[in-house]
């Protein structure tokens, strides 16, 4: 026995989350008339990373990878259309500066998720199941109200498109430490005052939101006279690729080349490829530089301190401070130091929702327990070939360093806008870039 259903009330898909990648997808597909669309986000409003909109810190992308554009620069969503409507054209032509400011790509979000009413906010999904309804397999999608906690509604979609993102990612060793005094850089601005009575701060990490929350402490460093000390595992805090053939990585050219690699080949590019996206930009070293020689200038000698090849491997508290060991990697020498605060720069990894708990016996995951997923976003499902769930930025195991990257998110929708659609919405262009990254065979002549 099957559960009837209304075939105007379903979707064609149903958006989990509403981040960029998701906002993008919702900005592209609303003038798409074979697609319906509904996408619902847990948060009350469109926040992009809130605990890191550090005053003067900028995308570290250029402006062109907005919502939009890198798949239709014509779209009325695009960032360009956002700075006309606000009066903002010619300060941002006088600017010069294709890197625009964190706060004005997140109020530029909101601009758009005001006009777009396919996004509910403030609407947590609970739990997805596949069932059968009239013969036709849909996706029931239980969502909660987080208004009203006690209403709990049921929608339909022939498909589902992902768009939960990333969580900080704490090492289990830091776990019982996290708190008021130790925090991810995820909750730097939320957590920034705990710090200004510290006499010693740590920060650990060698990303860019480790270079970020370093160089802001140090900014008020004279004010609030702690002693600050940065901790890295890496080689040495080294600045993120971006030469212009470097960047050609972050290309649908490159993603294809990576897709069609072996697994294993894949797992060891990415250890290889770290400084492609987890380096600091040179903008922010030297910014850093520039304030450690201002400090130095008529001998001062600031209580700074900066360490790489440094693994911190516990923080246990000591009375009122905090205790770190770590270990000189190369060195090979042991060493502790106490702090009153911890910042931890330790990234992010994939989010495994607990709403996809009725599907796990379906979903395919490899021998690490990663998704199985196709060259155009679907996860591998057993059981349905016409259900399908997308992802976004949930695929750096299969698609390579490009998977978080905002200037990719464009190209990403438009496969799976036109996956859906049974046509080519936006074009998909095979030839990007200047270079080649495979093998090209060449006739033979004598």
């Amino acid at each position: 026995m099957t559960d009837t259903i209304n075939k105007s009330e379903v979707y064609d898909v149903i958006g989990i989350g509403v981040g960029p990648f998701n906002l993008g997808f919702a900005a592209l597909v609303e003038d798409v008339p074979e697609i319906n669309a509904l996408f619902f986000e847990k948060k009350t409003q469109f926040d992009w990373h809130p605990g890191m909109l550090i005053e003067g810190t900028t995308l570290q992308v250029p402006f062109l990878a907005d919502l939009v554009s890198m798949a239709d620069v014509t779209n009325r969503y695009s960032f360009l259309n956002y700075l006309q409507t606000h009066n903002r054209l010619y300060r941002f032509y006088f600017r010069e500066d294709f890197h625009i400011p964190r706060k004005e790509y997140n109020h530029y979000c909101q601009w758009v998720t005001g006009q777009l009413d396919a996004c509910k906010f403030g609407m947590n999904v609970k739990q997805i199941d596949l069932r059968d309804f009239e013969g036709e397999s849909l996706y029931e999608v239980v969502v909660e109200n987080e208004h009203h906690p006690e209403e709990e509604n049921r929608y339909l979609a022939r498909h589902i498109l992902m768009g939960i993102g990333t969580v900080p990612a704490v090492p289990e060793q830091f776990q019982d430490a996290l708190g008021e005094k130790v925090f991810h850089t995820a909750d730097y601005l939320y957590k920034k005052a705990n710090c200004a009575d510290a006499e010693r701060i740590a920060v650990i990490g060698s990303g860019q939101s480790a270079a970020e929350v370093f160089l802001d402490l140090l900014e008020d460093q004279a004010a609030h006279g702690y002693s600050l000390h940065w901790y890295t595992r890496s080689k040495g805090f080294f600045p993120m690729e971006y030469s212009k053939l470097g960047l050609e990585h972050f290309s649908p050219d490159y993603t294809s080349f990576f897709y069609q690699l072996p697994q294993e080949k894949k797992d060891q590019l990415l250890v290889d490829q770290d400084l492609l996206y987890k380096g600091i930009s040179a903008d922010t070293i030297a910014d850093i530089y520039e304030r450690l020689y201002q400090y130095s200038i008529g001998e001062d000698d600031p209580d700074i301190h900066l360490q790489a090849m440094s693994a911190i491997d516990r923080i246990q508290p000591l009375g009122n401070k905090w205790e770190l060991r770590g270990f000189q990697q190369v060195s090979e020498e042991a060493f502790m130091v106490d702090a009153d605060a911890v910042v931890l720069g330790t990234g992010y990894k994939p989010n495994l929702p607990d709403f996809l708990t009725p599907l796990h016996d379906f979903i395919s995951l490899d021998q690490q327990g990663r998704f199985h997923i196709t060259e155009d976003y679907r996860l591998v499902i057993h059981g349905t070939e016409r259900n399908h769930i997308y992802i976004q930025n949930g695929e750096l195991h299969t698609h390579g360093v490009g998977a978080p990257d905002l200037g990719l998110g464009a190209h990403r929708n438009a496969v799976i806008i036109n996956a859906l659609a049974g046509r080519e919405v936006y074009p998909v262009r095979s030839i990007n870039i200047y270079q080649s990254f495979g093998a090209q065979n060449q006739p033979v002549t004598n």
